[in-house]
């Protein structure tokens, strides 16, 4: 027992010690040169320049590929470069070092080479017995690693089109796409969300797919909603998600069908094709482009001049729009951007002000339940404009609520609403009284004492025009004072008719 205790102690002290000296490195190094020699490899030589001194563009993947690799950081000489970003840092592999990768069960290593001119070259090698299965398809991934790593890589850019009469050919102009809009800050349906973000990843990877059905490597959304619902911010956070450049056409400026195809020519793969409010484009004939161009732009034969791309068409309604334009194929996907709701309020509530519950809380819920209409922008910029008071925040959009509520009271042509209140106070609330729940206002229907003199005085020439002026009146501020009116005008005339009942029982 002493004996193996005298062995191993002494062993453990100097494992340890190998581990924090170079004498480690060296023992490993001794092992690559016996394994060296027990293999027999194959070499393979990628030099920076070809013969005629331009830049050899396998170099330049290789070296993408390889400094993206997370074993970059266990090589023993490692460069630490800024990025395009300033917080960015990348790792950069040194001349003369050695790394490996792993692909398909084989080994491959990387040496990053510099001779005595300063050329530099990467030298592969891998083992005979793996080349004939493993070379071809990994040369293959490093061009399709390398095609994404540029993406993520890339100045995001917003083009929008000019006339080309001013400016020669050139259709686009462009400007850094710097929106900060992401999935992560949209306010919507996480369910849609989820499943926007997994049709795109889809996409994405499915090139051999629409090469084998025969299709365009395309996909086309249509986003429709009232203004403000967040329809161009989605827009953003997609192109921020893909990583694609925004075309973004203006259909006022395009003068000709040949023009709208000259701007489709013009534009490159991997990008966001978008056609804002498409809707009043078609409905009001307010572009010298023909319908069947924009169709056909859609998803004609000139939709093929470019693969990998995402079109986007924003309207505030389909209601009225062909249904040729809607048809599957032409969109792929209709996504809904719905009026805000209180589930929508209290992610932005969140988000804007930080707040995951608060006493107005109900008071909102509430509004929202008896027909208050918002946009998600309006109660955006109100929290943004009160971010610094969360309660005065939530205090005006309860006071926005109120003056925008839309409650449709019950009418038909025979039918109108009477006011069946004492007080001065119930016929002038802090908003339109055609808004209130309260039973101060009922159809005549549900009044049984006034019927009859409802339907009288609906009868009369002088009091028929005062009603309909205060229906036409309706959210204006004339609509109290003639409320007014035409509720003492109910009162005269039914106490003028209880008089006259009272006089004739007493004869």
């Amino acid at each position: 027992m002493y004996l193996y205790l005298l062995v191993i102690i002494p062993l453990c002290f100097l494992v340890k010690f190998l581990s924090k000296t170079s004498l480690l490195h060296i023992i490993k190094k001794w092992l690559r040169l016996l394994e060296d020699k027990c293999y027999v490899y194959q070499f393979y030589k990628v030099p920076q320049f070809n013969h005629n001194m331009q830049e050899n563009q396998l170099y330049r993947k290789i070296s993408t590929y390889l400094n993206s690799l997370p074993c970059v950081e266990d090589s023993d000489f490692t460069n630490l470069l800024s990025g395009n970003k300033p917080s960015d840092i990348n790792l950069v592999l040194d001349t003369n070092q050695r790394i490996a990768d792993d692909f398909l069960g084989a080994r491959i290593f990387w040496i990053n080479e510099k001779d005595e001119n300063g050329l530099k070259s990467f030298v592969l090698k891998i083992r005979r017995t793996d080349k004939r299965r493993s070379l071809r398809p990994y040369l293959q991934h490093i061009h399709s690693k390398f095609d994404e790593v540029e993406q993520r890589r890339k100045e995001v850019r917003l083009f929008v089109n000019i006339n080309g009469e001013f400016n020669g050919n050139r259709q686009w102009i462009s400007v850094p796409f710097t929106h900060p809009a992401t999935f992560d800050t949209v306010v919507m349906e996480q369910d849609v969300k989820n499943k926007v973000k997994a049709d795109l990843e889809t996409f994405l990877k499915s090139k051999q797919h629409y090469n084998r059905i025969g299709r365009i490597w395309k996909r086309n959304y249509l986003l429709f909603g009232p203004s403000g619902t967040g329809k161009s911010t989605f827009i953003s956070a997609i192109a921020n998600f893909l990583s694609y450049d925004v075309y973004n056409i203006d259909l006022s400026k395009v003068t000709d069908s040949s023009d709208l195809k000259l701007l489709l020519l013009q534009s490159t793969s991997k990008s966001l094709i978008v056609m804002e409010d498409l809707d009043m484009y078609l409905c009001n004939n307010s572009t010298a482009v023909s319908f069947s161009a924009i169709l056909n732009f859609m998803d004609g034969i000139f939709s093929c001049c470019g693969e990998e791309r995402v079109m986007i068409c924003t309207m505030n309604s389909k209601d009225q729009i062909d249904p040729t334009v809607l048809r599957p194929g032409r969109i792929d996907h209709h996504i809904h951007f719905p009026l805000c709701d209180f589930n929508a309020f209290k992610s932005l509530a969140s988000s804007h002000l930080g707040l995951k519950d608060h006493k107005l809380f109900p008071q909102v819920e509430e509004n929202f339940q008896s027909g208050s209409v918002l946009s998600p922008a309006e109660i955006s910029e109100i929290m943004i404009s009160n971010r610094s008071s969360p309660s005065r925040a939530l205090k005006l959009v309860i006071s926005t609520q109120q003056s925008n509520r839309k409650l449709v009271p019950s009418r038909t042509s025979d039918k109108i609403e009477t006011i069946h209140s004492n007080t001065e106070a119930d016929l002038a609330p802090k908003y339109p009284l055609w808004l209130s729940k309260s039973r101060s206002v009922r159809p005549v229907e549900e009044s049984g004492e006034s019927d009859k003199c409802t339907q009288g005085l609906m009868k009369s020439k002088s009091v028929r025009p005062m009603v309909e002026s205060v229906e036409s009146a309706r959210f204006g501020k004339e609509s109290v004072n003639e409320l007014r009116k035409f509720y003492g005008l109910i009162r005269i005339k039914s106490s003028r008719k209880k008089s006259l009942d009272f006089d004739a029982s007493e004869k």
